[in-house]
C-alpha cells in the first residue's frame, strides 16, 4: 500500500511567540520549529497501517529550507521516503495554494491513502485537507478517530455530538483527516532510527506550476490577546454570603447574567 502523509512544520507549542515589529508575522529568531503535533498523529496512523498491511509511507511537506528538518524527523518515526516541495514564498500560508502544491505533487506519486491532520497549531484552520481531496477528486472523511484497512477500502469512525460515532467504509484511494489519538500516541524517535534517518535522502522538488495567483487570503495584522484582569476574592462571612455577592458581581459588573 502506498501511503502519503502530508505534514507541516510549526513553531513548538512551548516556544514563547513574539509578534514582529510590523505586526504581520512572528519573530522567527530563536523559535524552535517542529513537526506539527496533530501531524504526528496522522503520521503514526500511516506508519501503523504500513507495518500491518505492508507498503511504504512518503512524508510530503511544503515549506522553506528549514522544513527539511521536519522531514528528517518523519523518516525517524515511520516514514520511508520524504519529499520537500520547496516554497520560496509564493504560497505563503494560504491554504488553497498549499493544497494545490501538494495535489500537483501527489498526482505524480502512487497513492492509495493520503493522510492529513485536522489542523495546524499555528493557523488553526484545518482547510488544506478538504481542499486537497477536492483537487485530487478523492473521497474525504474528516476527524477520523479509528481506521482499519480492508481489501480495497478503509473502515473509519469519527465522533459526533452526543457521544455517538459515525462509521464509514470508503473505497481507496481516499484522503483521511486524522484526529488526535487515532492510532494511539505518536512514537518517539529512537537513537538508531535517528541515525538511519540521517542517511536517507530527502527529495527536494520545485512547486509544480504557478500557484502564487491562488493566494486569496493575506494576513494583515497579528495582535496579542487582551491582558486578563486580575482575579478577585469574593468577600462574605459564609458560603451563602459569598454566593450572593458573586451573583451580584456577575449581574451588575460583569453583566453576564
Amino acid at each position: 500500500m502506498n501511503i502519503i502523509a502530508c505534514v507541516r512544520q510549526t513553531p513548538d507549542t512551548e516556544t514563547v511567540i513574539k509578534i514582529n515589529g510590523a505586526g504581520t508575522g512572528i519573530e522567527t529568531d530563536g523559535v524552535k520549529f517542529v513537526l506539527g503535533p496533530y501531524d504526528e498523529y496522522a503520521l503514526e496512523a500511516a506508519a501503523q497501517i504500513k507495518e500491518k498491511s505492508g507498503g511504504d509511507v512518503t512524508a510530503v511537506t511544503v515549506g522553506g529550507d528549514r522544513a527539511a528538518e521536519t522531514l528528517r524527523h518523519c523518516l525517524a518515526v515511520g516514514a520511508d521516503k520524504a519529499i520537500h516541495i520547496q516554497d520560496v514564498g509564493a504560497t505563503g500560508d494560504d491554504a488553497l495554494a498549499v493544497a494545490t502544491a501538494l495535489a500537483n505533487q501527489i498526482k505524480k506519486l502512487p497513492h492509495d491513502l493520503v493522510f492529513v491532520s485536522n489542523k495546524g497549531t499555528d493557523s488553526d484552520r484545518g482547510a488544506v485537507g478538504p481542499m486537497l481531496s477536492e483537487l485530487l477528486d478523492l473521497p474525504y472523511v474528516g476527524l477520523v478517530t479509528e481506521i482499519e484497512v480492508e481489501d480495497g477500502s478503509v473502515l473509519v469512525s469519527r465522533d459526533v455530538e452526543g457521544g455517538a460515532k459515525e462509521r464509514y467504509r470508503v473505497k481507496l484511494p481516499a484522503v483521511i483527516c486524522a484526529q488526535k489519538g487515532v492510532s494511539g500516541e505518536p512514537r518517539y524517535a529512537s537513537l538508531p532510527a535517528i541515525m538511519k534517518a540521517k542517511k536517507k535522502p530527502i527529495e527536494a522538488v520545485a512547486i509544480d506550476g504557478d500557484v502564487s495567483g491562488l493566494r486569496k487570503v493575506e494576513l494583515e495584522k497579528l495582535e496579542y490577546p487582551p491582558a486578563r484582569p486580575p482575579g478577585r476574592m469574593v468577600p462574605g462571612e459564609s458560603a451563602a454570603d459569598k454566593a450572593k455577592e458573586l451573583v451580584r458581581l456577575l449581574r451588575n459588573e460583569a453583566k453576564v447574567i
